[in-house]
């Protein structure tokens, strides 16, 4: 019986740490959870002393500069990526490049500013808390850039320290500001930019490390990247608005108190998508880097199935635990945010499986009917939304949002069949899936 038992636990042990990938993904997963656990203190924190009115405003500022950052990246956070761990030797030039971007971007976000300012119907935002917001683009963009570059090199390591640090050093920043009484969104933003900045200088340091070479500016290899990195880029940006633009449209038609308890459930449906998130994270990298396209299904294939098996007990337990979860940590103000996230967990299962299996497609070149997908899921995301939301409140968002999620699930889940598995032989289709199975 002693014997049976230690080799069991030997067993489980080879398979939790028996490869890099999946020594990786249970590093970056438990940072995850460190990161997730801090992000929720913050948002407690945040909710507690703003209200639902000031959460949803702080709400409302992150997502407009993380917007901006999508809309301004051109794509470098996933070609970066796909061209580093195809070749190392591209990294100064990578890096180079990614500074003249945040540079233009500083200056396109300026350009922004006045637009508002002539305009302020525009704008969700006013005053200071816009100047903070617009200030945040061109901070959260060089930070997405620099940690796209870290896995890129398997900095796997670094990534994480850089990240899960970050969130506390955020946490420790506004904890301090209510201590000393400074308990306004403008502060608690201010401080939340102050510690992403922290983070991508720290990772910046970390590249000059891993470089061989100090930075330089290469227009060959912008120009080699960019086909790519658009196509990426579009792809990000509209699969971003997909998962964000709801909520701006909930501060437009009932207001920030509404928009801070819709903010609540997006944040708890995002840390339910935090394994699958992972696991696509890492597996992109992974499998720009193979050759053999058998290689590449089985890998693909495994990832897919483990992080569906995960995920089912995952949201049906978040979905039982939120009325609770919500009433200890945000108050009893907050109850609201039930009912939105419950109907947002449908979706985000079949969202957590499509942002692992999408990984295969991506990692052969970001093909264009993928770009196609996400604009006109989001398109239907936004029209559908019109109606939902005057009609059915932040309920019908929620609603509206899993549809759009399963739409997007079923369309790559067609396009990958249709790809690797129409023209072959159910025989081989099933081998593959066994193969993946008793890796």
């Amino acid at each position: 019986m002693r014997a049976s038992v230690s080799a069991a636990s030997a067993k489980l042990w080879r398979i939790a740490v028996g490869t890099e990938l999946r020594r990786n993904v249970l590093e970056t997963y438990g940072t995850r959870l460190l990161v997730v656990a801090v992000t929720f203190a913050t948002a407690i924190v945040i909710a507690r002393e703003l209200g639902p009115a000031g959460r949803g405003l702080y709400a409302v500022a992150a997502t407009l500069g993380a917007i901006g950052a999508q809309f301004g990246n051109f794509g470098l956070h996933a070609s970066n990526i796909y061209f580093v761990a195809k070749d190392r030797t591209h990294l100064p030039a990578l890096i180079g490049n990614t500074l003249t971007v945040v540079v233009v971007s500083c200056l396109a976000t300026a350009l922004s500013g006045i637009l508002f300012v002539y305009w302020p119907s525009l704008s969700p935002l006013h005053g200071t808390l816009l100047l903070l917001a617009m200030a945040f683009v061109p901070i959260s963009l060089a930070y997405l850039l620099t940690q796209g570059l870290l896995l890129g090199v398997n900095e796997v390591r670094a990534y994480n320290n850089i990240e899960s640090l970050g969130k506390i050093l955020a946490l420790v920043l506004i904890c301090i500001l209510v201590v000393l009484h400074g308990r306004t969104v403008e502060l608690f933003f201010a401080a939340t930019s102050l510690s992403v900045m922290m983070t991508f200088l720290w990772a910046l340091l970390r590249l000059r490390r891993v470089s061989t070479t100090p930075p330089r500016v290469s227009w060959a290899v912008f120009r080699q990247s960019i086909g790519i990195g658009l196509r990426a880029y579009t792809i990000s940006f509209f699969g971003f608005l997909l998962l964000r633009i709801d909520l701006l449209m909930v501060k437009y038609m009932l207001g920030a108190t509404e928009a801070g308890y819709y903010s609540i459930s997006q944040v708890l449906a995002e840390n339910t998508m935090m394994f699958p998130v992972v696991i696509g994270l890492l597996l992109f990298p992974k499998l720009s880097a193979l050759k053999e396209k058998e290689e590449k299904l089985q890998l693909a294939n495994k990832a897919v199935l483990v992080t569906a098996a995960l995920m089912l007990p995952a949201v049906v337990i978040a979905a039982f635990a939120a009325a609770p979860i919500i009433s200890l940590a945000f108050g009893w103000k907050f109850l609201p945010a039930v009912g939105p996230f419950i109907w947002l967990m449908p979706g985000t299962y079949f969202l957590g499986i499509e942002t692992v299996m999408v990984q295969l497609l991506n990692s052969e070149g970001f093909p264009p009917i993928i770009v196609v997908a996400w604009i006109l899921d989001t398109l239907i995301n936004v029209v559908l939304n019109f109606w939902a939301i005057p009609h059915y409140g932040i309920t019908g968002a929620s609603i509206i949002s899993s549809v759009c999620y399963f739409i997007m699930f079923v369309i790559v889940s067609a396009i990958v069949w249709k790809r690797n598995y129409a023209r072959n032989p159910p025989a081989v289709c099933v081998r593959q899936v066994n193969d993946s199975l008793s890796a």
